[in-house]
């Protein structure tokens, strides 16, 4: 702590990856200060470190010269981070590519993804999910995806809630509007990715981005 303490005063800029924030905080280096930590001892942190202003869904947060990140992979992106405030974002998307990243995540993405929530129950589920990602644009009613798996659309849609804890409709929402945010992330238009995701209309997309973030594709894409 002591060691970490003296190297902060010099440093340009001080980092943690997943619960090495705990030894930030131990460190009185998060006091006041906005931070994250890995999804799994957030609540222990909280307990442990209320003069810290815990945010726990962002993958990294920067606050002055102190960066926290989420889990280990989210500290790729931190770094990255690093490398774009440093050198530029033509250098940063460079080095992802160089390392393979599928995707160069900003702060403000959540730990969790909703496709990866709805793979929280027994797996009955995850081809067809794999499915619908793959055909965003096409018709994913109700109907359609009981036949997909091979049920009567209100067999369907029981076992589907029983399992997801979510509508099939909330769920297939949820998936286009997290497809929907990475292609924006990515620069493209609003109204390319409300076509490419299924929405059918830029007003069905707004509708949907308003009610699970809180705000509208346009913003959306400019913050991020």
């Amino acid at each position: 702590v002591q060691w970490v303490i003296g190297c902060s005063r010099d440093a340009r800029r001080t980092a943690s990856v997943c619960s090495g924030a705990m030894l930030l905080a131990t460190a009185g280096l998060l006091d006041g200060r906005r931070a994250v930590t890995h999804w799994g001892r957030c609540a222990e942190f909280a307990q442990r470190f209320p003069a810290v202003r815990l945010e726990p869904d962002p993958i990294f947060i920067r606050d002055g010269n102190v960066w926290t990140s989420a889990g280990v992979t989210a500290g790729i992106d931190l770094a990255l981070s690093f490398v774009e405030a440093d050198l530029g974002r033509r250098m940063a998307l460079a080095v992802a590519r160089e390392l393979v990243v599928f995707l160069k995540r900003p702060g403000g993405q959540a730990q969790f993804s909703q496709t990866l929530k709805l793979q929280d129950g027994d797996g009955r589920f995850d081809r067809l999910h794999g499915w619908i990602l793959d055909n965003l644009g096409s018709d994913l009613s109700l109907a359609t995806l009981a036949e997909r798996a091979n049920m009567s659309p209100r067999s369907f849609s029981r076992h589907y809630r029983e399992a997801t804890g979510r509508t099939p409709a909330r769920a297939v929402e949820e998936i286009r509007i997290e497809a929907a945010r990475r292609m924006l992330e990515q620069g493209l238009a609003v109204n390319q990715a409300a076509r490419r995701c299924g929405f059918g209309s830029e007003e069905t997309m707004r509708r949907g981005f308003l009610r699970a973030l809180g705000t509208n594709p346009r913003d959306y894409r400019e913050r991020f």
